[in-house]
């Protein structure tokens, strides 16, 4: 699978869109294996010079530390709060449609679904 440059993925974690030839990527980083891991990252990536530069205010190391970890806990509780609209978006935005998802996490629940038909009826 093709891999989007180092230039491509900044842009990709700012909101850009990739080029077609990178769809297939797309949809593994965000459906796949560990996309939830890999979409904390993208949102907490363009915020690195937001809590470096909280590293240059005067005080104690301690104190500073303090600051970048309470903003990198409050953008972390907001990209995961809105991790399924910023999902569905990109989804769309690179013309995948917009209820995709998983492939192991489908078949599971329809797995699920039929034996709970099975068991109980329709």
């Amino acid at each position: 699978m093709k891999r989007p440059n180092p230039i491509q993925w900044v842009g990709y974690s700012m909101g850009a869109r990739l080029p077609d030839s990178l769809q297939e990527w797309v949809r593994n980083d965000l459906t796949g294996k560990f996309a939830v891991p890999r979409h904390l990252v993208r949102g907490l990536f363009p915020l690195t010079p937001i809590f470096a530069a909280f590293l240059l205010f005067p005080g104690e190391l301690w104190l500073r530390g303090a600051m970048v970890l309470l903003a990198v806990l409050l953008a972390g509780f907001y990209i995961i709060a809105y991790m399924p609209m910023n999902r569905v978006h990109r989804l769309g935005k690179h013309g995948l449609p917009e209820d995709l998802e998983n492939p192991v996490r489908a078949g599971r629940r329809a797995a699920e679904r039929a034996a709970y038909e099975a068991r109980y009826g329709r």
